[in-house]
């Protein structure tokens, strides 16, 4: 408090939850994000009108013609008759700057779809890339989509039903997890006395082992038990004097991830939108994708005695009388047309524009998921008081008044995203000719980054939250949160840490329970009623059980990440309304009856018949 001690929030009479009377937000990034949206678009016709993405799926020989398909259909593989002659320094040169090909005759050859090279009689043997493309597209789908057994239905209502049900069991699960967690550190003082005792007559000490990789001649002597018998108790005696100290602010946690529970049992579709996200999400991936391999990439052919930006597919030998020893050949790419001097920062942007998306993508979601909580909890008389659609109004206050800041949040972590892909770049291409320094700099630059990103996630996801509430800019939202949360910084760590672990518990449930259950059903040791499945029919019966398996981390992830919203805007409307609300009858808490016990706080409008739920 003395070093973030901002502003507290002032009592507002008339402030029953998000603002309704706002105005748009960082109207210049809002301006700035559709100008970068409509070169997006432009970047992507142009790509689909000049492009061609059989470039980049199939190889081409020597006249031009694609390996796999046409005329060449059965034959997807390109075989290169000297391979050395695009190894010498003055064809690498001439190719870099000329755009020609391999000058070298290139022609299809049907072989084995292996991804293997083959040096034989210099002969040079290169796969095609469509089947490795389709394998890696297939199993994207298999991993992301497709979903053997009704195992993934299993995993959304398992979830489902975990996370409506935290309102009665949080305090037991919690209370049960840190003595699980004391409880092993007990056993572990035992264990290592014990191990300490057996050593007490052994002659071996670490002086006299000295420095070994054998690990396990330390396990036999006696200091090294004592050690770690030190460790662990000193580690026990922290958690249990964090625990003595801080068991009021471990109730309020408790306290308020069951109010979160409660608030999405009267909101169930905020359990669906992370459909939308994932639908949009989808959206920009597939445009991404489309995009990149779409490469503006025109060709130069000899058509007749003429050079010609025409595929050899047009070319009529019959329309060139006057040159008897007409033919279409491949000459090289051509690289003199304004897109395609500038094909390079096209892709550039278009990684850049992509990352914007998805960052905006998200950031509108924990917006949205935000602003609905937050009705929830300034609803005086739940559920009485709690606006009808609030999932759907808070999305259209969102996209009607915040996308300037939402896009200004989401570029904030773009432009730390990409310094991070350039730092990875630079060490990947300097790898082999870095001295132990360098690597070490590189290190420290990348893992500083990374806290950086992880912070910046940390600020726009509560600045989100202001905005759902207030409706201020982000800089001001970001400000106000970030002092609100540093008042109270103890009660963050505590929420944090009890909320991860017991969502880390939940998913360990969710993916654990389904991934034996689908073990039991494909391995054939147990079989559902009316079904006609029989292990006998698979070859490998674990490749269908890891996709159930990361099916329902995906499917627990999205449900859990909901209610991790709901936990994070609660916690900020709840001190909120202890720095503007003192529980007077000009003043009432909003708060729940649970957290104002815990408090020793009570409002005096209910000895009136006003309480709540």
């Amino acid at each position: 408090s003395f070093l973030f001690p901002g502003e507290p929030a002032e009592f507002d009479p008339a402030f029953n939850g998000p603002i309704k009377k706002r105005g748009c937000t960082d109207i210049l990034c809002c301006i700035l994000f559709m100008a970068v949206i409509l070169g997006y678009i432009a970047v992507g016709i142009l790509a689909w009108l000049f492009g061609d993405p059989r470039h980049v799926l199939y190889p081409r020989n020597s006249t031009g013609w694609f390996c796999g398909i046409g005329p060449n259909k059965g034959q997807p593989n390109l075989l290169y008759f000297d391979i050395l002659k695009c190894a010498t320094s003055v064809n690498v040169m001439a190719t870099a700057l000329n755009g020609f090909q391999c000058p070298t005759t290139q022609v299809e050859k049907a072989a084995l779809n292996l991804l293997f090279l083959m040096l034989l009689d210099r002969l040079l043997y290169f796969p095609s890339v469509p089947e490795t493309f389709i394998l890696f597209l297939t199993l994207c789908i298999l991993l992301g989509f497709i979903s053997p057994l009704s195992g993934l239905l299993i995993a959304m209502v398992v979830s489902m039903l975990f996370l409506l049900l935290l309102r009665f069991t949080a305090p037991v699960m919690v209370w049960v997890l840190i003595i699980g967690v004391l409880g092993a550190g007990a056993y572990g003082i035992w264990h290592c006395y014990w191990e300490y005792a057996n050593y007490k007559q052994a002659s071996a000490t670490i002086s006299n082992i000295g420095f070994t990789t054998n690990f396990a001649v330390y396990l036999q002597v006696q200091e090294t038990w004592l050690a770690f018998l030190i460790i662990i108790s000193v580690v026990e005696a922290i958690l249990l004097l964090t625990l003595i100290f801080l068991r009021t602010r471990i109730l309020i946690a408790i306290a308020l991830i069951q109010e979160s529970s409660k608030a999405i049992s009267h909101m169930m579709s905020s359990l669906l939108y992370p459909l939308v996200t994932f639908v949009l999400l989808l959206v920009c991936v597939a445009y991404w994708g489309a995009t990149a391999l779409y490469p503006l990439i025109l060709c130069v052919y000899m058509f007749g005695c003429m050079l010609l930006i025409t595929p050899c597919s047009n070319f009529t030998s019959s329309d060139y009388p006057g040159c008897p020893s007409a033919s279409c050949i491949f000459i090289k790419y051509n690289n003199e047309g304004l897109f395609q001097r500038n094909l390079f920062n096209l892709q550039i942007y278009n990684v850049v524009a992509f990352l914007w998306c998805v960052n905006f993508v998200i950031a509108l979601g924990q917006c949205t998921l935000a602003g609905a909580f937050s009705s929830y909890y300034w609803a005086f008389t739940k559920p009485a008081d709690i606006p009808m659609f609030p999932v759907c109004g808070s999305f259209i206050r969102s996209l009607r008044y915040h996308v300037g800041s939402l896009a200004f949040g989401a570029l904030i972590l773009t432009l730390v995203q990409i310094v991070r892909m350039i730092l990875e770049y630079i060490d990947h291409k300097t790898k082999a000719a870095q001295n132990p320094c360098a690597r070490f700099i590189l290190c420290c630059l990348k893992c500083c980054l990374w806290c950086l990103e992880k912070f910046i996630k940390f600020i726009n996801r509560n600045a989100y939250i202001m905005i759902a509430i207030y409706g201020k800019n982000f800089c001001v939202s970001a400000k106000n949160a970030f002092s609100l949360l540093m008042r109270n910084v103890v009660r963050v760590v505590v929420l944090d840490k009890v909320t991860d672990l017991l969502l880390f518990f939940g998913k360990l449930l969710v993916v654990a329970g389904v991934g034996i259950l689908s073990f039991f059903f494909f391995s054939g040791r147990i079989l559902l009623p009316g079904s006609t499945f029989r292990s006998e029919t698979l070859n490998y019966y674990w490749m269908p059980i890891i996709t159930v398996v990361f099916g329902s981390y995906l499917i627990a992830h999205g449900f859990f990440s909901v209610y991790n919203m709901c936990v994070d805007t609660l916690f900020l409307c709840f001190l909120e309304d202890l720095e503007r609300n003192d529980g007077s009858l000009q003043k009432p808490y909003f708060m729940s009856k649970n957290l104002m016990k815990i408090l020793n706080k009570s409002n005096k409008a209910q000895k009136k018949g006003k309480g709540k739920d």
